[in-house]
């Protein structure tokens, strides 16, 4: 009896198609693409703001057209997720386009977290919160990545030589593995505070310490830095994460750390909040109450002027 062989039947694409034209069809074109239809990256950490530089986007791709295209993947329930390409994205939207010119790619979700972030740290201007996040996105990507540690083939025996994702992390960003660790631990910021690092107010080494606070403490220490205006030192930070390791960090022992002079600083007259906070609306800013005290304090001085005027 012969034996029964069992042969893949051909499609009907391969049956009625050149090998040319298959190549083709497998070879990554650009498209143009409703924006309606692209999301954003879930949880993308680059901020895209309305600044001058986003309005000269959009004048630019009004008058000619986004000239590098986006890259964008398929979703599994349909339309695109956005991968690089966020702020031309917002500049053809202010530009008053319907359409987008993109590359669509198949990417599993590690491989467009590491594009994603990738695309996104070669701008020029990169804030502390925005690397925190990204770092952490691609860290995680790494080590889930297992045999892979970017996108190639070559296994992570051949090309990390032992080393860890956090050291070949630092390698292509070009930061030490301590000032990874660092940025990382900033994710652990209440979005406050971590607003002022951006800012400039709080300096990265003195925002690390405050991430080890448990986030209610962060909040009692934002609550106290608006009231008396300051921001703590590195070693009034590294004390308050001592307090806080020991269990015995409090509002007065915040406000006690605060107090404490810093080199050129000015003598300051402070006050417990809850004497004043009552005359004021709740989250009233520390700047605003001063003022209006200030204010007070003049228009009692002019009424005692006034008085003995008169006497």
């Amino acid at each position: 009896m012969a034996k029964e062989i069992k042969m893949p039947l051909p499609s009907a694409a391969d049956l009625f198609s050149t090998q040319e034209e298959r190549d083709n069809e497998s070879r990554e074109s650009v498209r143009e693409i409703p924006l309606k239809e692209i999301s954003d990256f879930p949880n993308h950490p680059f901020k895209v703001k309305m600044d001058e530089s986003m309005a000269d986007m959009a004048e630019s791709v009004k008058q000619y057209g986004v000239l590098v295209p986006a890259l964008v993947r398929e979703k599994p329930e349909g339309g695109y997720e956005m991968i690089a390409g966020h702020r031309r994205k917002m500049a053809s939207e202010l530009a008053e386009k319907k359409e987008i010119p993109c590359i669509v790619r198949n990417l599993t979700d590690d491989e467009a977290i590491i594009i994603m972030v990738d695309s996104n740290l070669q701008r020029e201007q990169i804030l502390p919160s925005e690397k925190a996040f990204a770092y952490k996105l691609k860290l995680d990507a790494m080590k889930r990545q297992g045999k892979r540690t970017d996108l190639t083939s070559v296994p992570v025996a051949q090309k990390s030589q032992g080393k860890t994702s956090r050291q070949l992390l630092g390698e292509q960003v070009g930061e030490s593995q301590d000032q990874i660790r660092r940025y990382i631990r900033l994710t652990e910021l209440i979005t406050p505070i971590l607003d002022m690092v951006d800012s400039g107010k709080i300096a990265i080494r003195p925002a690390v310490e405050l991430s080890y606070l448990p986030k209610e403490q962060q909040t009692v220490l934002l609550d106290t830095m608006q009231l008396e205006d300051c921001t703590p030192s590195h070693a009034q930070a590294i004390k308050m994460r001592k307090f806080a390791d020991e269990g015995r960090l409090n509002e007065d022992v915040i406000l006690s750390i605060l107090s404490e002079e810093k080199g050129n600083q000015k003598e300051q007259f402070r006050m417990p909040k809850e004497r004043i906070s009552k005359y004021f609306s709740p989250g009233t800013p520390a700047k605003q109450m001063e003022d209006t005290i200030v204010k007070a304090l003049e228009l009692y001085r002019k009424r005692e002027r006034s008085k003995d005027r008169e006497r």
